[in-house]
């Protein structure tokens, strides 16, 4: 993939993205009303060219430009960080209830975590993006966490990432521990969540 087709590639992404995270803003300062926001704090990114080409090449897949468009579900990526799992939840329910976007895929990675203890809920929207002659639909992956959800990610991802470790196993076995240890935490903050006393 030339750079040229690979800005050609971004720009409709860029355009759901931005749509997305106007929609989340007005979402976060309207959903409580007088009970406080949901959102602490919301990250975004587009895939570089690079990162393109290597997850279509672990696809065994060509890389060029409709490969991509027609593989590919997280070109466009959000990630939203919570004060509480039923933020989470709420905005979910919110986004699912607006008629012009199109939930592609789900996983709840809350109610169902992963086994070495990741928790997170991903939803991949299609988002309309109106051209001059057309209307076409470019998913954006989001991923909602609660901050100790996202601290134990950050963690996970900075201890494991492209690393061989002779004590892997234990490494995994502590992780887990920790995962589980801040999921009680996470619950006990829960009870004294506001926004679900005024609902």
């Amino acid at each position: 993939m030339t750079a040229e087709e690979y800005y050609e590639l971004i720009r409709p992404y860029q355009d759901a993205l931005q749509i997305l995270m106007t929609r989340l803003d007005v979402m976060n300062h309207s959903i409580y009303s007088s009970s406080g926001k949901p959102v602490h704090t919301v990250q975004e990114r587009i895939k570089e060219k690079k990162s393109i080409e290597e997850k279509l090449a672990c696809l065994s897949l060509p890389d060029g430009l409709e490969d991509a468009k027609d593989n590919l579900r997280d070109i466009a990526g959000i990630r939203v960080i919570c004060y509480f799992v039923q933020d989470i939840y709420n905005l979910v329910e919110t986004l699912k209830k607006q008629t012009d976007l199109i939930p592609i895929k789900e996983s709840d990675y809350i109610a169902n975590p992963k086994p070495n203890g990741y928790r997170s809920y991903h939803i991949v929207l299609g988002v309309p993006v109106c051209c001059l002659d057309a209307t076409e639909y470019f998913p954006v992956e989001i991923q909602f966490r609660t901050m100790s959800m996202d601290f134990w990610a950050s963690m996970e991802h900075r201890i494991c990432y492209k690393k061989n470790r002779k004590n892997k196993q234990q490494l995994s076995r502590e992780l887990l521990e920790y995962a589980e240890i801040l999921e009680r935490l996470e619950h006990n903050f829960e009870q004294h969540n506001e926004t679900l006393k005024n609902q």
